[in-house]
């Protein structure tokens, strides 16, 4: 199998000096790569150099064929429109001029051979189930989840060579995950995909790792490299456990040998003392033995070090990822307490009540009117893409009201977690950004709190626009969470788009914690199942707001 990317002594670092990657060696072969590793190693950067949108400062990269690329950032373009995100603004607005008879040569020359531009790229979008979506509405009027499928149809419609995906299933509802994962089966070229996603993950064809800096390729689908995780830190483990075994064994061999060379010693200066043979011969013979003694600590304390040497190889072996510790504060909320009510709920598509057990209805789901969360409720927020989910939560805030909808809230602290992440300035550290949201601490006080959050030392000054998806996670949700007041009421939109297997085990711990009030919206049904949900809500482009009295269906 020929490699399609060949990375040869790549080394990269941001304008403030901040290594991402130093000397990287390595290829991707002409199949299905899954891209993984821990959040900040690299992957988003390193598909940006194969892009071209970033330049190695030494090193080569070489990429067979034409090059297509979704970052995942693309929700942030907001500006955009969906013709721009397809790259067919330019033809379309040429093939609008010539058919109101502005028949010119640069008109021509822009739409080439695209004179079917517009009906192509309606068939993408309806592939991707998003019939719906006009060809000129802005990406801001998208959902996250539609942002993505839009990027996704645009390059189908180039059909590129080599495909990079940057964490492509963000933001998408199950059925939107079922037709990018049957985009990917049916891709005929080189894709490389950098996900956390399981299922996207073993359809497949190999995993290559990004960690400390190198890459390496395992055969097989996702599970297949856990399996051989697996059986490689069983190796390690036991590596460790014979390595220790070894320091303890030249310990204590050097402790015996420092209690006979004692006893020697003694034994020496007591002849010595004695005076029972000459003085020559007693000073030569405590010579020879200072000189035979230092030699026998000198060899086992040698020994003593090539096992720690071998204790401290035996350990890098292992993996310790580090994994963010959020401490969320002790804000309990009362059972009988009203945390949130929300009235003149209607459904989007007009005020029809389905029957329960009917199509709409799905399976006895009951419309909502009004919305009331009282207590710590762990509310999960479900539904197609474009449905209304966030729109509902910016409600909530205040930031977008609706028509005809109250919302009161009843607690001081609350918070919420947009999916865009868009609530950082780019342009400052992240330490800044989060003493925006708590001006009353110290800076102290605020590095103490984000090295909770796995920003240590320099990384704190690290600028915003800098960091990687699953970085800007962590300074989001640290700037939530150490803000002032502490949050009672917790609105999370998509939460473990970007994060790594570890740290979604790591917020999961940190919200079991949590006792205030949770509202969640997730397609992650597996996180959202480890959250303990006591209500089930689901929005219905049609319907609106419904409560499931069983939760979704798988």
């Amino acid at each position: 199998m020929s490699p399609a990317v060949v990375l040869s002594g790549v080394t990269f670092a941001w304008p403030d000096g901040t290594p991402v990657l130093t000397g990287l060696d390595g290829a991707f072969n002409a199949c299905r790569t899954g891209l993984v590793g821990l959040n900040g190693s690299g992957k988003s950067t390193l598909l940006r150099l194969i892009a071209g949108e970033l330049r190695p400062q030494s090193g080569t990269i070489t990429v067979a064929g034409s090059i297509g690329y979704l970052p995942q950032r693309l929700p942030l373009q907001t500006a955009r429109t969906v013709s721009d995100l397809l790259g067919i603004t330019a033809a379309r607005t040429a093939l609008h001029a010539i058919e109101r008879g502005e028949a010119t040569e640069a008109n021509f020359a822009a739409v080439g051979d695209d004179w079917d531009v517009e009906e192509r790229s309606r068939a993408e979008l309806d592939r991707l189930g998003l019939g719906h979506v006009e060809l000129d509405r802005t990406v801001a009027t998208l959902s996250g989840g539609e942002a993505m499928l839009v990027g996704l149809a645009a390059l189908l419609l180039r059909r590129p060579q080599v495909l990079l995906l940057d964490e492509p299933t963000n933001n998408l509802d199950l059925d939107a995950r079922r037709r990018l994962q049957e985009a990917v089966d049916s891709w005929p070229g080189v894709l490389i995909v950098v996900s956390h996603d399981r299922a996207l993950l073993e359809r497949v064809d190999e995993i290559a790792e990004l960690r400390e800096g190198r890459l390496r390729t395992f055969g097989g689908n996702f599970s297949a490299y856990q399996e051989m995780l697996a059986i490689e830190q069983e190796a390690a483990e036991r590596a460790v456990r014979t390595a220790e075994s070894e320091v303890r064994r030249q310990r204590r061999d050097l402790m015996e040998a420092q209690v006979k060379l004692a006893r020697r010693a003694r034994y020496g200066k007591k002849m010595y003392e004695s005076k029972r043979e000459p003085k020559i011969v007693m000073g030569a013979r405590k010579r020879a033995a200072q000189e035979s003694a230092a030699k026998h600590r000198i060899l086992h304390e040698e020994r003593l070090q090539q096992a720690r040497e071998r204790l401290a190889e035996a350990e890098e072996a292992v993996r310790d990822d580090a994994e963010i510790r959020i401490e969320l504060p002790r804000t309990r909320v009362p059972a009988g307490r009203t945390v949130l009510t929300v009235t003149g709920l209607t459904p989007p598509a007009g005020p029809a009540t389905p029957d329960a057990g009917d199509e709409d209805g799905r399976d006895g789901a009951k419309p909502l009117r009004e919305l009331i969360v009282r207590g710590p409720e762990r509310i999960a927020l479900t539904g197609p893409n474009g449905s209304g989910k966030t729109t509902l939560l910016r409600a909530v805030t205040g930031e977008r009201p609706l028509p005809g909808v109250e919302v009161k809230v009843g607690v001081e602290g609350l918070r919420y977690l947009p999916q865009r992440l868009d609530v950082l300035d780019d342009s400052r550290s992240v330490l800044d950004n989060v003493r925006a949201f708590a001006p009353g601490a110290s800076p102290n006080e605020i590095r103490a709190g984000l090295a909770r959050f796995l920003f240590r030392g320099a990384r704190a000054d690290r600028l915003a626009g800098q960091l990687s998806g699953g970085e800007r996670f962590r300074a989001v949700l640290a700037a939530l969470l150490l803000a002032d007041p502490p949050p009672q009421l917790l609105l999370l939109d998509e939460p473990t788009n970007n994060l790594d297997l570890a740290s979604v085990r790591q917020l999961v711990q940190a919200l079991e914690a949590y006792q205030g009030a949770l509202i969640v919206v997730s397609h992650d049904l597996p996180f959202l199942d480890e959250l303990g949900i006591t209500r089930w809500l689901r929005m219905d482009p049609v319907c609106g707001l419904l409560e499931e009295p069983e939760g979704p269906r798988r």
